[in-house]
C-alpha cells in the first residue's frame, strides 16, 4: 500500500479484503450445508468486495467514502440478515435486511452522483 493513502483508504481496502474473504466463506457454507439465504449473502459479498477495494486503492474523495461506507453499512445489514435466517432461525432484528437493502441503493446512488459535476459558487 501507498504510504501516502489515508487512513480512510486502508479501511475500505480492509473492508474489501474481509467482505471477499466472507463471502468465499459462505459460499463454501452454503455449498456444503445449504442455506438459500447463506448463498444470497455470500454472493452480495462477493459482488461488493471489488468496489471497497478499488475505492480504497484509489484514494477517493470525500463523496465516494462516505457512498462507500453507506454501501458497507447495507451490506453488514442485509447480508448478516440473511445469514442469521438460516443459521440463527430468526433475523439480526426486524426490518434490518430492508433497512440494509435500502442503504446499498443509497451507497450506489451515492457513488453516481459522486461523478457527476459540482458547481462552482
Amino acid at each position: 500500500m501507498n504510504p501516502t493513502q489515508t487512513n480512510g483508504s486502508r479501511i475500505l481496502v480492509f473492508a474489501g479484503g474481509v467482505v471477499g474473504a466472507a463471502g468465499v466463506a459462505l459460499s463454501a457454507a452454503a455449498a456444503h450445508r445449504g442455506g438459500a439465504f447463506t448463498g444470497t449473502a455470500a454472493s452480495f459479498l462477493l459482488m461488493h468486495a471489488p468496489v471497497f477495494l478499488a475505492v480504497g486503492l484509489i484514494g477517493a474523495k470525500r463523496c465516494l467514502w462516505v457512498a462507500s461506507l453507506v454501501l458497507l453499512a447495507g451490506l453488514l445489514l442485509f447480508a448478516g440478515d440473511l445469514v442469521a435466517r438460516d443459521v440463527l432461525g430468526s433475523r439480526l432484528f426486524p426490518m434490518s435486511a430492508p433497512i440494509g437493502g435500502t442503504l446499498l441503493i443509497a451507497g450506489w446512488l451515492a457513488m453516481a452522483a459522486s461523478a457527476l459535476p459540482r458547481r462552482r459558487s
